[in-house]
């Protein structure tokens, strides 16, 4: 009969055996760059994070329990390509799925595309750009020459500086206190929320066919307002006083719900458009 010590050790035995099946298979390489080295990423599914960090080093740490799928990382000159490769037909998602850790120096040119899973990036200056199906994208005191494109991922933006540009089937975008003199966003049915400053001479698009817009602002911003939902509504804060249009405005035939006007001094150009979605402005 076996005594409680030995269950125990048995217990503790079968643990041992289980548990780095989870991380079944491991890849760490560490490249060294000099400045504004770019870094890509091709993955199926999966959890892709980058950040920042001192060193001239680009560092990946990768995870994948399937032997079904392989991840190589390899250098050219100061590009890091790193690639998840998939070896046999008819996957499920568990064993597509790859994990990835990536740390790289603060100035760096990221290229991710991601299908399904997320992507998070924190404080990174570069161009960057990120495509995905289904895996949403958190980005946050991120800087440069920004665009995303989504199928039904949704975009959360916070502190993220430069040229903005979005472009979602379904995904929701959130931009929270973006530091951009040009912002575009567009998705079909998605929501768009915006709560930044206006920034003088700034370009700011805003478009969706059938979602909510909402914009707030604070009363030292300076913009020129052009907002239009078709069969939608414009939803204003009581206390917006706009003027009348710098430029003249043609109105749209069959716009039931517009609003058009310039706030303090008009400095930057805000256009909202939807087509039958809510849009609303309201003070921060």
């Amino acid at each position: 009969m076996l005594t409680c010590a030995a269950l125990w050790a048995m217990s503790g035995m079968l643990v041992l055996a289980v548990a780095p099946a989870a991380f079944a298979h491991r890849v760490e390489k560490t490249f060294n760059v000099t400045t504004r080295p770019v870094v890509s990423v091709r993955n199926d599914n999966g959890r892709i994070t980058v950040k920042s960090w001192q060193k001239s080093e680009v560092q990946v740490l990768a995870d994948h329990a399937s032997d079904k799928v392989e991840v190589d990382a390899d250098q050219r000159g100061n590009r890091i390509d790193i690639t998840t490769h998939v070896l046999n037909q008819n996957l499920t998602p568990d064993e597509l799925k790859a994990d990835f850790e990536i740390s790289v120096p603060e100035e760096t040119e990221l290229q991710i595309k991601n299908d399904a899973g997320t992507v998070a990036v924190v404080r990174v200056s570069g161009d960057l750009t990120f495509e995905t199906v289904l895996a949403d994208v958190n980005l946050e005191e991120v800087a440069g020459y920004l665009v995303v494109k989504t199928v039904s991922g949704s975009l959360n933006c916070v502190l993220c500086a430069g040229r903005i540009e979005v472009n979602s089937i379904s995904g929701n975008v959130r931009l929270i206190q973006p530091i951009s003199p040009n912002v575009r966003a567009q998705t079909y049915s998605g929501s768009i929320f915006f709560d930044g400053d206006f920034q003088p001479g700034g370009v700011y698009v805003l478009k969706n066919h059938r979602g909510p817009i909402e914009v707030r602002y604070v009363e030292s911003d300076s913009f020129d307002l052009r907002a239009t939902s078709i069969y939608g509504k414009v939803d204003q804060e009581p206390s917006l006083r706009l003027k009348p249009p710098k430029h003249e405005r043609r109105i749209t035939p069959g716009v039931s719900n517009s609003l058009f006007g310039t706030y303090n001094s008009g400095a930057a150009r805000v256009e909202l458009t939807s087509f039958s979605g809510t849009i609303s402005i309201r003070k921060r």
